[in-house]
């Protein structure tokens, strides 16, 4: 028996594979989607800095890396994780709004 269908098959398999990705991703966890490997030059392009930064932070061990060989490679999940540590954190609006008035001399 042979099936036949009268759609698209790329654009159903895409669809197939989006609704499949959706399922398994809670089953997977963050940490196994998110486990991209960065090299320098992939790194700089996702913090938006140059690659002589990123060598520099590596130098100074201010970045988490590990080495294959001679070569820094660098976890999303721990970068992203590094990054969250960084944050400033934000201020809260005045309550009030401030008064200006005029400065009164004692004397």
């Amino acid at each position: 028996m042979k099936a036949e269908f009268n759609v698209d098959t790329d654009e159903l398999i895409s669809k197939i594979t989006q609704e499949v990705r959706k399922a398994i991703k809670p089953l997977l966890g963050e940490m196994a989607v998110n486990d991209t490997i960065f090299t320098v030059e992939t790194l700089a392009k996702y913090l938006h800095v140059s690659r002589q930064w990123i060598y520099e932070r590596t130098h100074m061990k201010e970045i988490p890396y590990s080495k294959i060989g001679k070569f820094p490679r660098f976890r999303k999940s721990e970068i992203d994780k590094w990054l969250d540590s960084s944050k400033i954190p934000t201020m809260q609006p005045l309550s009030s709004s401030l008064k200006l008035g005029k400065r009164i001399e004692r004397g």
